[in-house]
């Protein structure tokens, strides 16, 4: 009897400390522009932290800054099952950043 109850103890203990899987397999897409003159793009972007709107939002605003962009909003947050609906409309900046 203490063998059940100590298994799934066990797998919870080894699993608490280890980080979701789920980042690896994260995208965003986005809208984001540029100053001086006006440019605007579309483009999705592989999260690497929370797959979670806030989370990506600080993630897509650090990465665009070096290239000179301001992000203006995070569309959605969604898995690789989104990605090739994306793709054509996102053009050169499918997972550019």
């Amino acid at each position: 009897m203490k063998h059940m109850l100590l298994i799934p103890l066990l797998a919870l203990a080894l699993t608490a400390g280890v980080p979701q899987a789920q980042a690896a397999d994260c995208y965003a897409d986005y809208k984001a522009k540029q100053d001086n003159p006006l440019k605007l793009h579309y483009g999705v972007i592989q999260l690497s932290g929370p797959c979670k709107k806030g989370p990506a939002r600080k993630e897509i605003t650090a990465r665009l800054a070096p290239a000179g962009w301001t992000l203006l909003n995070v569309l959605s947050v969604f898995g690789p099952e989104g990605l090739q609906q994306r793709k054509a409309n996102a053009g050169s900046y499918y997972l550019r950043f």
